[in-house]
């Protein structure tokens, strides 16, 4: 009971670090980095779900957590079949709970650029924005473009 315990509030922990950061900070390798900077206006918002991540950590994790909770059960050959199938349960189990939990919501925002251009720019959802706003369209050189305020 206690190594589940663990195994959740582990598990919690490491997938907590995988949430998207908000599209108005910046991650450290962004530092001293040019954009082309391009002025807008809000022409639509809309809410979408962001896929969760699958870096392996849920799999890996729900599969001990159930090779452990299988070789609980019973003894001998019994416990080792049980453990087989508890290792093939948590994995399965731990992928899909792991993209469940990292599941996010974005917004897909549609920006007319005072070029005259339209840009759709999908992004975390934090900042919020609002039909009408103006706004900055910030394009980086590794192809990443995000709005801001």
């Amino acid at each position: 009971m206690l190594n589940r315990i663990i195994g959740t509030a582990l598990m919690s922990f490491l997938l907590a670090g995988c949430a998207l950061q908000p599209s108005d900070s910046f991650s450290r390798r962004e530092l001293n980095q040019s954009y082309r900077v391009e002025m807008g206006t809000v022409e639509r918002v809309k809410n979408v779900p962001i896929q969760g991540t699958d870096s392996g950590v849920g799999t890996i994790g729900g599969g001990a957590l159930g090779g452990i909770a299988g070789g609980a059960i019973g003894g001998g050959r019994g416990s080792s079949i049980a453990s087989v199938v508890g290792v093939i349960g948590g994995l399965v189990i731990g992928n899909a709970l792991e993209s469940q939990v990292t599941q996010e919501l974005g917004l897909e925002l549609t920006v007319k650029l005072d070029n005259g251009q339209t840009a759709l720019v999908i992004q975390a959802a934090e900042p919020s924005f609002q039909i009408g706003d103006r706004v900055r369209v910030l394009s980086g050189k590794d192809g990443k473009t995000r709005v801001t305020h």
